[in-house]
Order: structure tokens, then sequence, then C-alpha cells
């Protein structure tokens, strides 16, 4: 379970970090997915922030009737990409015994929990998105 008000998505990456980061004398491997799932997370971000200055364009190009709308919708996009790159950065910068002291009041996630979060995280990814699209072609 996951408190409203922050980004849902920022703290089942951090659940899921937390996690990985718990179990990485268990298993080496951790250590690599866990530096991938930062890289591909900040990929992720700035992708998102690259679609919506190109969609604010497209509609400037276009019609202005809906302008203060979509500028709206764009700023609180990219302000919540700007925030998630700041905590994806903040990870990057913790060293890995540092990043235990900081988790010291979080709950801790089992191998079944971590399994969950990772398929959440991977529905909202956009090829699985249109997975039924490419299915039906």
């Amino acid at each position: 379970q996951v408190s409203g008000g922050d980004d849902e998505i920022q703290q089942l990456q951090k659940a899921l970090l937390d996690y990985l980061d718990e179990n990485t004398e268990i298993d080496a491997s951790l250590v690599f997915s866990r530096k991938f799932y930062v890289a591909q997370w900040f990929r992720d971000t700035t992708m998102e922030t690259e679609k919506a200055i190109k969609s604010q364009k497209d509609e400037d190009s276009s019609e202005g009737t809906h302008h203060a709308k979509d500028v709206e919708t764009t700023g609180q996009i990219m302000h919540r990409a700007e925030s998630r790159k700041k905590f994806l950065r903040s990870i990057i910068k913790t060293a890995p015994s540092q990043f235990s002291t900081l988790k010291m009041n979080s709950d801790t996630v089992d191998y079944e929990d971590a399994c969950l979060i990772v398929r959440y995280l991977a529905s909202m990814r956009p090829f699985a998105q249109s997975f039924d699209i490419y299915l039906t072609q």
C-alpha cells in the first residue's frame, strides 16, 4: 500500500530499490538490476518530457483555441518529470551504505511484493500499454 499525496510511481520505485539494495549480498546481479532500473526510469522521464514539449509545439503551430489549457497540463507534466529526475539523481548520488540508512523508516518489501511492483511498473510502459494493438495487427 502506498500513501496518497506524493507520486505513487515514485513510492513504488523507491520500495523496489530498497528491496534490491537489501538483497545485493544474496545475489550480486541485483546491483546491476538496481542501476538498470534507475537508468531506465530516468530515460523514461526524459522521453516523457520531450513528448510533452513536442506536443506543445505541434498544438502551437495548429489551432490556439485550447492553448491555455494545454500549456497548463504540459507544465504539470514538466514539473512531475523534474521531480522524478531529482529523485533519481538523489538515488544515483547516494552510496549503497548511505542508501540503507535512508530507508530505516520504510516498510520491508518481500520477494512477492517486489515481483508485483515490477509487473505494475512494467505495465505502465508504452509497449505494455499498446500490446493489444500489436496482437490484433
